[in-house]
């Protein structure tokens, strides 16, 4: 009989090809096609992984002019319910109890798509429609298939509401390629960063805020699964909330570069003696990169780049 953290590192071995699969979804069609006229907001809901996706969707909308939030779903309010505000409750197992209790307070007072993994669950009943992720049945029971596919249907979200082009199936397969050259070569840089990232006062994960699911997904994966220390952190923020760690502890971060503020918060890491090791770019002060096919490419790093720290996690939970 196998155990979760085996489990857990077949999950993450099955990435490109749920990618590829999504890939030929998407190329069937829009899945979020039929949403109502005069939608004004989105509020989207949830916890954990979903919510640490949700941001970074939220961030998106807002940029191109839509007003969206990502909101705990444990929340006690957020937006009124009304036909102007799209409600998108997220949950793989579309059984997370705060979310149902969330979800339940717009039904039938404002549209309501559920973005779930499991499309017979509690919440998909609770919906108006859903948007299934694809992710096939994660074994482990730990979010990895689901946390990537989410971002991906967010993505697709956008791209409806915007009305910008957006090649969703080409960018699967290019996060499936890129994937698949992380896992096909982790010999090459896994042993350094298990040496790197092995301290006695965890790990710490840095993203800049439009890619910070990936920082909050790393730590996630870190505590989950080996159950040790992990937190995340906006790279700009670091400077005002984290910095001081650095001063007491054996500090030793996973960075996801490609902030303006990398270089203030790498000053500190070099002047107090801390270790860095860098995902997706070379980045000075660093004491190690992990690099892949296709790190030149933003929408690629946000669904690819967290698998370091999900490996690790791995490696770490099938030691115990």
């Amino acid at each position: 009989m196998t155990t979760q953290a085996e489990r857990f590192l077949a999950d993450l071995e099955r990435k490109p090809e749920a990618l590829a699969s999504l890939a030929d979804a998407l190329s069937d069609g829009n899945p979020w096609a039929g949403l109502p006229d005069g939608v004004r907001r989105v509020l989207f809901l949830g916890m954990g992984s979903s919510r640490y996706a949700a941001r970074v969707a939220a961030l998106r909308l807002r940029a191109r002019g839509v007003d969206a939030v990502a909101e705990y779903a444990s929340a006690d309010a957020s937006f009124p319910a009304g036909p102007e505000t799209l409600v998108v409750p997220i949950s793989a197992t579309g059984g997370s109890r705060e979310t149902l209790d969330a979800a339940g307070r717009y039904a039938g007072n404002a549209p309501l798509v559920a973005l779930v993994n499991t499309v017979d669950s509690p919440l998909a009943s609770l919906a108006d429609r859903i948007v299934p992720m694809l992710a096939g049945v994660e074994e482990s029971g730990v979010a990895c298939r689901t946390f990537q596919h989410t971002l991906v249907q967010l993505r697709a979200l956008e791209a409806h509401l915007t009305g910008e082009p957006a090649d969703l199936p080409g960018l699967c397969l290019r996060a499936a390629d890129a994937t698949a050259d992380l896992l096909e070569r982790r010999s090459s840089w896994l042993d350094q960063a298990l040496t790197l990232l092995d301290g006695p006062h965890g790990v710490w994960t840095i993203a800049p805020a439009e890619r910070i699911s990936s920082a909050e997904q790393a730590a996630l994966m870190v505590r989950e699964g080996p159950r040790r220390a992990a937190d995340a952190c906006e790279t700009g923020d670091w400077a005002h909330v984290d910095v001081y760690l650095t001063k007491t502890r054996d500090y030793r971060a996973l960075l996801f570069p490609g902030s303006r503020y990398d270089a203030q918060a790498m000053e500190w890491v070099r002047e107090r003696g801390s270790t860095v090791l860098s995902v997706g770019a070379d980045v000075a002060g660093a004491a190690g990169s992990v690099r892949y096919r296709g790190d030149d490419d933003p929408d690629v790093r946000v669904l690819t780049e967290v698998l370091v720290a999900e490996v690790l996690a791995a490696t770490w939970w099938l030691a115990q």
